[in-house]
């Protein structure tokens, strides 16, 4: 069954503390593309909302994803991670039948 994915709280903290920073609201946006060193990559930017995007919302944050790449996604959950490689958003894809090392990389 295909259900959209989850946002965790630590995700919308993050993006919360970004539009502070910005001095106005930002949309997380999460895509999916063909490429990368496993097949398909995962697109994390700050963007806009579109009119057929669905909007996972929560205090006023917003992430969005297209519909192209709403299957790719489903069950998937997006974090937000500070490790020794770094602070990103990071994204725990049931669906990705392997990964690279970086995280942004993946296959079905």
């Amino acid at each position: 069954m295909n259900l959209p994915p989850k946002v965790t709280p630590r995700a919308f903290d993050r993006l919360a503390e970004i539009a502070e920073t910005a001095g106005r609201p930002q949309v997380l946006r999460i895509a999916v593309n063909g490429g990368g060193c496993s097949g398909f990559q995962y697109d994390i930017a700050l963007d806009a909302t579109a009119e057929d995007d669905l909007v996972l919302e929560d205090h006023g944050q917003k992430v969005v994803i297209d519909p192209v790449s709403l299957p790719f996604l489903s069950n998937a959950v997006i974090d937000f991670s500070e490790d020794l490689i770094g602070a990103r958003f990071t994204i725990e894809n049931p669906n990705a039948a392997s990964s690279c090392g970086c995280g942004i990389s993946f296959s079905m």
